[in-house]
C-alpha cells in the first residue's frame, strides 16, 4: 500500500472529524451573530474561524 493511501479506519476518523469541525464552526458562527456582548461575539467569531481552518486542513488530507 503506498504511503499516501488512507486506511478505512483513518478515512472514517477523518470524516468524523470533518463533521465535528463543521458543526462547531456553524454553532460558533451562529453565536457570533446573535450574542449582544461584543467581546463574546468576537470570541465566537475567532472560534468559528479556527474550526473552519481545521476543517480545511483536514479536508486537504483527503
Amino acid at each position: 500500500m503506498p504511503n499516501n493511501m488512507l486506511t478505512t479506519k483513518e478515512l472514517t476518523l477523518l470524516q468524523d472529524l470533518l463533521i465535528y469541525e463543521e458543526s462547531a464552526c456553524k454553532k460558533a458562527r451562529l453565536y457570533s451573530r446573535i450574542l449582544t456582548d461584543q467581546n463574546l461575539a468576537e470570541q465566537c467569531s475567532r472560534l468559528a474561524d479556527n474550526h473552519q481552518n481545521r476543517f480545511n486542513r483536514l479536508l486537504e488530507l483527503l
